[in-house]
């Protein structure tokens, strides 16, 4: 159906991905992060649910081309406290589809370095699932926290911190009296 709407339940796989995105096709869904292997084992929790769109068009090097787009709800441990807090992933990849490594190569060298484009080899199909934990991973932050953790008390702009030496030096001061 040219440019038409599927919904996906998992697993989703493009069989023919060249004609996917030939004729404009799009597939969306909503996939739990305990679907997510990877994904899951990164989370505090397995709740959460990603929402992602696939939509396939030809580039302009004339290849196929996936645009998708990833959004949703992980559960993260804050590296400061520890502690469990919800973190709201977005992200959008480009992702040229080539049949060879060699091709693969080839179009990475012509993009600019700060390029947005992803290039991928395929053979026959195409795992959408995979493609969409690759972009949710790396859509993590490396070091996950709260903006504030709870029940810390965020120091004032300028506030001065006591030094832990201060303790030192009044001792030393004692001793020398």
């Amino acid at each position: 159906m040219p440019g038409g709407l599927e919904e996906s339940p998992m697993p989703a796989l493009l069989n023919d991905p060249d004609d996917f995105c030939r004729k404009n096709q799009k597939r969306q869904g909503s996939t739990p992060v305990a679907g997510f292997e990877r994904l899951g084992a990164l989370s505090a929790s397995q709740t959460g649910e990603l929402h992602w769109t696939v939509e396939g068009k030809t580039g302009s090097t004339g290849h196929p081309r996936l645009d998708l787009t990833v959004s949703g709800q992980v559960s993260l441990t804050c590296q400061r406290c520890m502690e469990a807090f919800p973190f709201e992933l977005t992200s959008r990849a480009f992702i040229i589809l080539v049949r060879t490594e060699a091709d693969a190569d080839i179009i990475e060298a012509s993009l600019a370095a700060d390029d947005p484009v992803e290039v991928i080899a395929f053979d026959e199909s195409v795992d959408l699932m995979v493609l969409i934990e690759d972009e949710a991973l790396l859509a993590l932050p490396l070091s996950p926290r709260h903006e504030v953790c709870p029940g810390a008390t965020p120091l004032e702009f300028g506030a001065k911190r006591e030094s832990p030496f201060a303790v030192l030096k009044d001792l030393k001061l004692e001793k020398e009296k």
